[in-house]
Order: structure tokens, then sequence, then C-alpha cells
């Protein structure tokens, strides 16, 4: 379904109307380039993060899954437009609903900041087209189709940087709502196809709002989705990142605003380089680690993105410690998700989760911070992670008395545990080609408990 142009040739979006040739864009002529060495120096505060806040919050938050006294099928969260097959003029009535009178941003920065997260990204925009911010281009925004009226992305990141996090924020290429694009077919709107003659106007409209997100809150990074329509070409994504990068050459782009994403893998395929910054593996970690290639996996704490109220497949707090562990030793960053209720509260189940992994991170956290891969190959006990001159064990498996270390060749200067205030020396031995580390009859913590190793500051920590 779509809504096609008024006789005056006028674009018309719940009640407001906006002259496309009005619309202010990118200047078109935006081209970018830079060094490694500039490269790293931008990448530099994402790569130490390792661990941030994802958030997806919108109107499907009112079904919560629900649709007419029935409960969807898996995807039918922030996807209950598209998975229960709701008309536009249908959905759009959420909007007057939506209400969220317990949004407290500096709650959920604290929230985030005490979990040991370092940046969060919220959704500007999903496929629903329905905008947190008040953006000019469209009524369709919290801030003028719902009653609390108000921007909601402006207050969070001026609370992420009153309390030293990163503002960033996700935005959907795929929009059902706007009229220059249309449904897949009668029972889907998923991938939408685009009105040929209205494609530059719909890029206008998108370069319009993603200017409005740089010039007003200002994210960190722009975290793009709903990248696979086919109507969406990899130059409309190059053109889109150079114009990006030329307003905000500080700005980081995720790889799904270019069409070389493989599917939930997240990583670029090999044939040649696309548009963006870092891969993007959706629920799942990559089996093994990505030497010199900057990704990032998105998760869930349960099944769903978006609020559902019948979802009760809770990871436990073991998992989801073990899991930022398991990115951070691979390389990788680990976005994990809430999804707030439609009144502006994030479930008590996540903010329980958000406060235990808290709790490992706030003795373990430098064993995450600026780490990069490991040097093992496979570690049957646990996972280690690295920083010049020191290697941090995590112990899953916690051995009866000693910790075996296969293949590790540099002269160990000292080995301690990460959770001993004092770093009292544990004792340290090789075996052959492995080291031997003596360890206490009781792990420090069941979840996962480190051991450091200091190699020496000119040591390569290499391995056999």
């Amino acid at each position: 379904m779509h809504r096609p142009l008024s006789s005056s040739g006028q674009i018309v979006v719940l009640g407001t109307v906006l002259l496309a040739a009005a619309l202010p864009t990118i200047a078109a002529d935006a081209t970018v380039s830079e060094t490694q060495s500039e490269r790293d120096a931008r990448m530099a505060w994402w790569r130490e993060a390792r661990f941030g806040l994802f958030v997806h919050w919108g109107l499907y938050a009112i079904p919560a899954g629900e649709w007419k006294g029935k409960f969807v099928p898996p995807g039918g969260g922030e996807w209950i437009m598209n998975t229960a097959n709701i008309p536009i003029p249908e959905y759009e009535q959420l909007a007057k609903q939506f209400n969220p009178v317990k949004y407290d941003p500096a709650a959920w920065v604290r929230l985030a900041k005490a979990a040991g997260m370092k940046y969060i990204v919220i959704t500007s925009k999903h496929h629903d087209g329905f905008c947190l911010f008040d953006s000019k281009a469209t009524d369709y925004n919290a801030a003028r189709a719902t009653p609390y009226g108000k921007d909601l992305l402006r207050p969070l990141a001026d609370e992420c940087r009153k309390q030293g996090l990163k503002f960033c924020t996700y935005y959907s290429i795929m929009d059902w709502h706007h009229p220059a694009q249309y449904r897949h077919n009668d029972k889907a709107y998923n991938p939408t196809n685009i009105h040929p003659e209205r494609k530059a106007e719909y890029i206008s409209f998108m370069e319009t709002q993603l200017k409005e997100l740089l010039d007003g809150p200002n994210p960190e990074v722009l975290w793009f989705d709903g990248e696979w329509l086919p109507w969406w070409k990899e130059q409309d994504a190059v053109d889109l990142y150079n114009k990006l990068r030329k307003l905000k050459p500080s700005v980081i782009i995720n790889n799904r605003i270019g069409t070389g994403r493989q599917g939930m893998q997240g990583m670029d395929k090999k044939d040649r380089k696309y548009a963006g910054d870092f891969g993007t593996p959706e629920q799942e970690i990559p089996e093994t680690g990505l030497p010199g290639v900057d990704w990032e996996s998105c998760m869930t704490m349960n099944d769903t993105w978006g609020f559902r109220t019948d979802d009760k497949n809770w990871k436990s707090v073991e998992k989801l410690v073990r899991n930022v562990i398991d990115t951070a030793s691979k390389g990788g960053n680990y976005l994990l998700n809430v999804g707030p209720t439609p009144e502006g509260e994030i479930p008590q189940a996540s903010v329980e989760r958000l406060e235990g992994v808290g709790r490992w991170m706030a003795v373990n956290g430098e064993s995450i911070y600026g780490t990069t891969a490991s040097p093992f190959r496979k570690l049957t006990w646990g996972r280690c992670t690295r920083k010049p001159g020191k290697l941090y064990l995590h112990v899953f498996d916690w051995p009866k008395k000693e910790l075996i270390v296969p293949g590790l060749k540099d002269t160990i200067e000292k080995a301690y545990l990460l959770a001993d205030p004092h770093k009292k020396p544990l004792t340290v031995s090789r075996k052959g080609d492995d080291v031997a580390i003596l360890l206490p009859e009781k792990a420090p913590d069941p979840i996962a408990s480190v051991v450091v190793v200091q190699v020496g500051p000119a040591a390569s920590a290499s391995v056999r």
C-alpha cells in the first residue's frame, strides 16, 4: 500500500504537507578519503568500548506482540506491522496512544553505565517509519503525532554526554509508511518496492532526516538497517556514506548502509569493498576471530528486539557475561538489546540482567575494554583477551589445581587474579610447550574468573 502524490505534486504525510523540492538535502559533491592512521583515530573510542546498549523502541511497543486479541508469530515485536499485515491507516492510530510518561533518560543511561556499557544505539526510525525525534520532514513522529508531544532522542543524547557515554542512532532505509515505497505484496511490506520516479524523493527525505539527526542529537554512530531492498544500490550507499562523512567526518557508519552484508553473519562479501566501517553479525558471534576487521555482534536478551509481553525466553546473566567475553576475545564489540515498554520503562527482567552483567564488569572490565583478540586458536577452559604486555585469561571451567595455557612462548613476568586487589603472584611453571598456573581451590567468580598474565611490554604474546 502506498500514498500517491496529490494533484499538486506534494507529499502528504499524516496531515503535514511538505514540498519535495523544498526539503534540504546534503551536498551532492561530497567525497571523503582518509589514511589508515586517520581511520584508526576515528574508530579508536569504538574499539576501546567493546560493549554497548541497543534500544528498540517505537509504536510497536504498544501491541507488544499481540494484534486483535492474538499473539502473532515470531517477528511480531518491532515487525508487527509486517507480520500481522496491518494497513498503514490502522497502524498510524497507535501514535495516538503513545505516551511514555515514565520515560527517564537519565535512569536509562545510569543503568547502561552501571552495566559497563560505553555507548547507546537507539532506533530513531524503524521499518514502520515512525520517528522518535522531531523531524520537519514528517509529522509521523513522537513530537507531533503523539500525546507525549516531545522529542525522545535529544534528552537521551544530553544524558549520554553528561554521564560519559557515546550517543548513537539506528536508522532504517526501508520505510513501510513513506509514500515513495509500497508493499511487496498484499501479505507483506518486506521488502518494499519503490515507485521509480519517487526514489530520488525518498533519498532526499532520508538525507533530510539524517542531517536533522546530525544537527540535533548528533550521534557518534549511524547504525543503518533495512538495506536488503532490491532498489537500494551500492552506489546509493556510497553516495550517502560520503555525504554523511562530509557532514561529520568523525561519524562511524555500519556496513548496513551498503549492499554487501552476508545475511545474519553480518560481514561483507569478499569480492570487493562495500560502504561502511564495521560488520554487523546479528544474534550470533563469529566462530573465529576476524583479524584486522571491525565488527559488532548485536543480540537480544530474549528472542525479540521490540517489547513483547509473551517473550519470556531470557538469557541468563552467565550467558550474557560470557557473550561479552567471547566477543571481545575475537576482537569485536557486543551490542546488547533492550525493548522498553510503551510507558518508557526498561522491563525488569532486562534491568536485572544488566545489573548482573554490571557486577561482573565492575571487577573485570579491564579485561574487556581496549583489548584485542586472543592469540590462541582454541582454549578448552575459556577465552583470552589481550593488551600490550598482558593476557587476560577468562576461565569458565575452573580447574582443580593448575590452569594449562597451551603453547605460550613468551617469558611470563607475573600472573595474578584480576579480582585480587593485592595482585598476589600465582605460581607459574613450564610443562613442555605449555605454561601451568597454580590456582586457588575456589574460583573468584562462578561465571568467569580472570587470570592476568604479564608478559612484558615488548612481548608479542605469541603462541606456537
